[in-house]
């Protein structure tokens, strides 16, 4: 399993395929990027794009179709507010993945344009608030025909790079890990910018019961694995409503969803972790990806993989929905 992963993260990274076409109308691919001569394929469950263009280098990606229905989206969008990465990774059906990213940057884009192009991290927060607003109105239109829609959720991990700085906003257990020289070594060092939000973490665990002193089982261990309420891993999504909204935790969602008490305060939370980092010289390339790559190589693996394919630009992005 693990030169699986090796041998399709060093070939993702290193030019191959066939010309294919854009898969932006998939939310692959956003409407803001370019192509820049890149190749495209599809093999099996894996759909990549070997290279392409943005505003300080190049990127490539790859999506892994790991269920029956594709869960998963991610995007990279460049223009006058710099450039906005995004993986989505859903969970419980297609939908949420794919209202994030048909919105959220729709959403970025508006509300940097209001303050003439200045990007904050309360910029890419208030993206953050006003999608999860809008897919939880989604949720209260749909319930009557739909109602299982509230058992849907994604994380969301977006970078954006504007005016050499790049800004990190994760919700759940993506991660994002830089790829940094040092000195004149030739060697890299794997530097991880995000915080995840996953209940097998010991600090989440320890974050979740300071939120809910009165709940003994905010989170309960489970086969082996820790649950925040005994049902899911992340403790921070967008979508997930039935976790956050009383209203939507009750028949006709599934049963195993229900919660045997009432609901007081949301369980699950849409607000992001944000850094940010000035970004230097020696910052090779940035790895983004969902946690089905990240069990199955650590850090400096795929930093050392994607070291081994070297580009000659300024800083190279790479994106993996597993």
């Amino acid at each position: 399993m693990l030169q699986g992963f090796m041998n399709l993260l060093s070939l993702c990274w290193k030019p191959f395929g066939h010309e294919k076409g854009n898969h932006g109308a998939n939310g692959v691919l956003g409407g803001g990027g370019s192509s820049g001569g890149s190749k495209e394929g599809k093999d099996g469950l894996l759909w990549y794009r070997d290279i392409g263009k943005y505003g300080s280098g190049d990127f490539s990606m790859a999506v892994i179709q790991a269920n029956q229905v594709l869960e998963d989206q991610s995007q990279i969008e460049s223009g006058q507010y710099g450039t906005f990465v995004g993986i989505y990774d859903g969970h419980g059906g297609p939908e949420t993945a794919r209202y994030v990213c048909d919105h959220l940057f729709k959403h970025f884009r508006a509300i940097a344009a209001e303050s003439q192009g200045v990007v904050t991290a309360e910029t890419i927060q208030r993206a953050f608030r006003q999608t999860e607003e809008g897919f939880t109105t989604l949720v209260s239109e749909s319930w009557s025909t739909r109602p299982n829609i509230a058992t849907v959720g994604t994380c969301c991990l977006v970078g954006v790079i504007h005016q050499q700085t790049l800004f990190i906003a994760n919700l759940g257990d993506s991660r994002v890990v830089l790829g940094k020289k040092v000195g004149n070594t030739g060697g890299m060092a794997a530097l991880q910018l995000s915080t995840e939000h996953n209940a097998n973490i010991a600090a989440i665990r320890q974050e979740l019961k300071e939120l809910h002193p009165n709940d003994p089982q905010i989170v309960v261990l489970k086969h082996g694995v820790w649950r925040v309420k005994g049902i899911i891993q992340v403790s921070r999504s967008i979508g997930d409503v039935y976790m956050k909204h009383a209203r939507y935790n009750r028949e006709p969602i599934n049963g195993k969803f229900r919660l045997p008490e009432p609901m007081n305060m949301p369980i699950l939370s849409a607000n992001p972790t944000i850094i940010s980092h000035d970004l230097q010289p020696n910052d090779s390339f940035l790895i983004f990806a969902s946690d089905g790559l990240w069990e199955h190589l650590s850090n400096e693996k795929a930093v050392d993989i994607v070291h081994s394919h070297p580009r000659a630009v300024r800083l190279s992005l790479l994106l993996c929905c597993f």
